[in-house]
């Protein structure tokens, strides 16, 4: 390599000056692009107030949510009468079963009398029949004592077996200990005493230790146990929420004979085991009992997964065959006449233009809430997108093969087939694939407007803000949909582009 001479490089120079001499843009290119990036960003920051939002916002509940995902809870609430007599009672469709008696929780009981309040016999009566008397007129009864059929209610002294202490645990170190008029929270080593009397809750301490929490004095005070779950003691009663990992129930509810039977017994049962109905094996009835499970409701979401799969597939199809005329209408090369063009492209757009969310929602208001409204929604908008993809593809194919065709005499359609749909083909197949991929997911969208399938489930189970596991189950099913379905749109994209699968 022969070396430049010191004065060849200045004539260079003076002839070339732009090849040695930097503009000033290209000094300060990358610098000023990272400014002006910087800047971008804080006034994003200032302008969305995202300092104040990330201040404000609960983490707890967020989290709260997210194990609510993964864990349920059983929910016992002990009530406190004035005489100080205390009942320990669930919630109607509880996960331990129509009678929960948990080891968690330690009840003392004793034998009380009490006096209670009783509606009196005459009370009791309806009125069944029709009266001349003035609505409010004096009935017959005893002046002195004011005795009418609307008598006022009476009393009874009654012996009851009635709770008088309750100690329930909500893991291996915290637990909660209710007395009459009385509750103390254990955490750890530390100690919350709170005491309830004349409609208030009074906390026995000056001040509250981190994880619980009195808004205003004499209010309720909510204790937090992170992820084993939490409490409140109210006027009235305290309300204990202990979070378990799993999900509940999930393949046989608290009405199933196979509830609350290990893994072993269940199989045991459907092999060899007598028959628990004597219409059907038990295998017929463990099957019927997890489709129709009232708590997951398996038959009904895997429907509504099927009806989400049928509305992308079939939105997508017609979508691609309607587009597929249009986009040869739309091409400038194929249709040599610019007012059609811009008539068929102006229709896309307008179709494109439109939110599918939005489409879904006009078409809910036309065909009622269903798949049809989901398929319709789809279809309008994926017309549009694949036809102007789709034109645009046949704008730039190589007109060297079209020409030789038509060189040959063939006619105008014989040309289109030979000439340019072997070019565009594969393309237009791997759009209309990945299409139909992502409507898989857009349709759990607008299937929460009310166009049917699986978002409006996943909607329902939302809005409840208790069933945050059944969330996650409809989730995870959507997930492995999405999964599988993205698996085979790869492989068939690229069989037809001639390449492996990855």
């Amino acid at each position: 390599m022969t070396k430049l001479h010191p004065a060849e490089m200045d004539a260079i120079a003076s002839r070339h000056p732009a090849v040695f001499q930097r503009s000033v843009w290209s000094r300060f290119r990358m610098p000023l692009l990272i400014a002006a990036t910087l800047l971008y960003s804080l006034y994003c920051w200032w302008f969305f107030a995202i300092g104040d939002v990330l201040y404000r916002a609960n983490w707890s509940i967020a989290g709260t949510y997210l194990a609510d995902w993964v864990s349920y809870e059983v929910r016992p609430e002990i009530e406190m009468d004035p005489d100080g007599a205390m009942h320990i009672s669930y919630p109607r469709f509880d996960p331990l079963g129509p009678n929960p008696d948990p080891d968690w929780v330690t009840l003392e009981r004793a034998t009380m009398t009490r006096t209670i309040e009783t509606p009196s016999a005459q009370t009791a009566k309806k009125d069944d029949g029709f009266s001349f008397m003035a609505p409010g007129a004096a009935t017959s009864g005893s002046p002195e004592t004011g005795t009418t059929e609307e008598a006022a209610a009476g009393s009874e002294t009654v012996t009851q077996d009635v709770v008088t202490r309750a100690e329930i645990a909500l893991n291996a170190t915290d637990r909660v200990v209710v007395t009459p008029g009385e509750a103390t929270v254990y955490r750890g080593a530390e100690e919350l005493r709170a005491r309830i009397a004349d409609g208030a809750v009074i906390a026995l301490q000056d001040t509250l230790p981190g994880w619980a929490v009195q808004r205003h004095p004499g209010e309720k005070i909510t204790v937090s146990f992170g992820l084993s779950g939490w409490l409140e003691i109210d006027t009235d009663e305290v309300a204990v929420r202990r979070r378990f990992l799993g999900w509940e129930n999930f393949l046989f509810d608290a009405h199933s004979p196979f509830f609350g039977r290990s893994a072993g017994e269940v199989l045991g049962l459907i092999a060899w085991g007598g028959r628990l109905d004597p219409d059907r094996s038990n295998l017929s009835l463990a099957w019927s009992n997890i489709l129709y499970n009232a708590e997951w409701q398996h038959l009904d979401v895997w429907t509504k997964l099927l009806q989400t799969i049928v509305m992308a597939f079939v939105g997508t199809l017609f979508a691609m065959v309607v587009a597929f005329p249009l986009s040869f209408i739309a091409a400038r090369n194929i249709t040599r006449n610019r007012v059609v063009n811009q008539i068929c492209k102006r229709f896309f757009d307008f179709q494109r233009s439109v939110d599918m969310l939005i489409w879904a929602l006009f078409f809910t208001r036309a065909f009622g809430p269903g798949p049809l409204a989901g398929m319709s929604a789809i279809f309008f908008t994926d017309t549009g997108t694949l036809g102007k993809l789709y034109s645009e593809a046949l704008e730039n194919i190589d007109d060297k093969q079209r020409e030789g065709v038509k060189s040959v005499g063939a006619p105008p359609v014989a040309v289109q087939r030979f000439g340019v749909l072997p070019q565009v083909a594969p393309l237009f197949a791997s759009q209309a694939l990945y299409f139909w991929e992502s409507n898989t997911r857009s349709a759990t969208i607008i299937g929460a407007v009310g166009a049917g399938g699986i978002g409006l489930k996943l909607w329902e189970a939302m809005r409840t803000n208790s069933d945050w596991e059944n969330v996650a189950y409809m989730v995870l099913l959507i997930l492995m949909v999405v999964f599988v379905f993205d698996g085979i749109s790869n492989a068939l994209r690229s069989r037809l582009m001639g390449q492996k699968p990855h």
